[in-house]
């Protein structure tokens, strides 16, 4: 049950949305979760400001979970949705944020994991 939202100041063409979120449906792997269950969301244009600029492309990318994954399977994932970001929309790793939130609790089709 991964849910994935992607937040940049730049703008995403759907060329690129569908890049990004056929890429992001493979690396999900790495978190031992499969894309038939993948939600993604891509908000495009925020107002974000990293180190107090907006003047470059910023991103943030929320992974949330059912369930939980180990630390090097973080890591793992962190890299290649950085390598995935900068590759495709051209932000620095160094102005991408990745966070990750796990649930014990997950509801769907009426009735929860």
């Amino acid at each position: 049950m991964p849910y994935i939202v992607v937040k940049t100041n730049k703008e995403i063409t759907k060329e690129k949305e569908l890049k990004i979120k056929e890429r992001l449906g493979e690396a999900i792997s790495i978190l031992n979760k499969s894309e038939s269950w993948l939600m993604v969301e891509f908000k495009d244009n925020c107002q974000l400001y990293f180190k107090g600029n907006n003047n470059e492309g910023i991103a943030y990318i929320a992974v949330n979970l059912y369930g939980n994954a180990s630390k090097e399977a973080y890591n793992k994932m962190t890299s290649e949705i950085t390598n995935l970001i900068n590759t495709e929309l051209e932000i620095s790793p160094s102005n991408i944020y990745v966070s990750y939130q796990e649930y014990a609790n997950w509801g769907w089709n009426g009735s929860n994991f």
